[in-house]
C-alpha cells in the first residue's frame, strides 16, 4: 500500500535550490548536476515541468522519485509530436516501487496536459528509459516502434488528432566515416559528462580519436541520428550505446562480433 506521508513538488526556477533535481542529488557540485540546473532553468522558459516526489522516511521526507515532461515542441527526443506533451523521465526508486508513486506522477502530467492533444513518451524493452507497463496501465496505446526496442506510446485527449512519430527514421548521418569515438551530448541527463570523460580516458589510453558534438538546441536533440535525443555514442561510425555505460564492456562486446 502506498504510504499517505508523501508530497509532490512542482519545482520551478524559485525553489530549485532548495529541494533540487533528483538525479545525482548526492553530487551536487560535480559537472553533471550543475550543467543539469543549468540546462533545467533554461526549459523552464520553455513550458518544462519537473516535479519531485517526497515519501516520508524516518519521520523526514526524502526525494524518492520524478518526473519531467515538456511541449513536445521543445521535446529533447527524436520525436515529432507538436502539441503533445512529451516525457522525458519518470523514475521511483528503492523500495517505493510498485506502491502507486509512479501512476501519481504520471497523473500530474496527465493534468497539465489538458488541452493539448495528449501525452506522449518513449520507452525502451532494455535500460535507461521507462517501460511501457505503467503507461498500458493508464490507457496509452503504442503508435510508432524504433529498433531495436524503442517504442512510442500516446494517450489522446482527442481521438481526431494526428499521432507522434519518431523523426530518427528519417535521419541519416551526415559526416563522413570516422575511425574514432563520435560523441553526442547534451546537458539534459547529469550522468552524460562522467560517461564522456570514461571515453576520453579510454581513448588516450588506446590512442584512439574522440570527435565531440555538443546537442544545444531541441532542434538538433530531435533531428538526432539515434532517437534518445539527449546522447550517443559512436566507435567507427557504429552506434555502441546511447546512455551512460561501461565502455570497456562496449567495446570489447563490439571487437566480439
Amino acid at each position: 500500500m502506498q504510504s499517505d506521508n508523501f508530497k509532490i513538488i512542482d519545482i520551478t526556477q524559485e525553489n530549485i535550490a532548495q529541494y533540487g533535481m533528483f538525479c545525482q542529488k548526492s553530487k551536487q557540485k560535480e559537472e553533471g548536476y550543475q550543467s543539469k540546473l543549468e540546462w533545467i532553468l533554461e526549459r523552464f522558459k520553455e513550458g518544462l515541468k519537473y516535479k519531485l516526489l517526497l515519501v516520508e522516511e524516518r519521520g523526514k521526507l526524502t526525494s524518492r522519485g520524478f518526473i519531467e515532461y515538456i511541449p513536445g515542441e521543445y521535446c529533447w527526443r527524436g520525436l515529432e509530436a507538436k502539441g503533445y506533451m512529451v516525457i522525458h523521465c519518470i523514475w521511483v526508486v528503492g523500495q517505493h516501487k510498485g506502491k502507486g508513486y509512479g501512476s501519481k506522477l504520471l497523473k500530474e502530467c496527465l493534468k497539465d496536459a489538458e488541452g493539448m492533444k495528449g501525452v506522449a513518451v518513449m520507452t525502451a524493452k532494455t535500460t535507461w528509459l521507462p517501460k511501457s507497463r505503467l503507461f498500458i496501465k493508464h490507457g496509452f496505446e503504442k503508435v510508432d516502434s524504433y529498433p531495436p526496442s524503442f517504442e512510442l506510446y500516446v494517450l489522446k485527449n482527442d481521438s481526431t488528432v494526428d499521432l507522434p512519430r519518431f523523426k530518427t527514421k528519417e535521419i541519416q548521418k551526415e559526416t563522413e566515416e570516422f575511425e574514432g569515438f563520435e560523441i553526442y551530448t547534451s546537458f539534459q541527463c547529469p550522468y552524460t559528462p562522467a560517461m564522456v570523460k570514461s571515453i576520453e580516458k579510454y581513448a588516450e589510453k588506446e590512442k584512439i580519436q574522440v570527435r565531440k558534438i555538443p546537442i544545444v538546441t531541441c532542434y538538433e536533440a530531435q533531428n538526432l541520428i539515434h532517437p534518445y535525443g539527449t546522447s550517443c555514442y559512436l566507435l567507427k561510425s557504429k552506434i555502441l550505446t546511447y546512455h551512460s555505460d561501461n565502455i570497456h564492456k562496449l567495446v570489447e562486446k563490439e571487437k566480439i562480433q
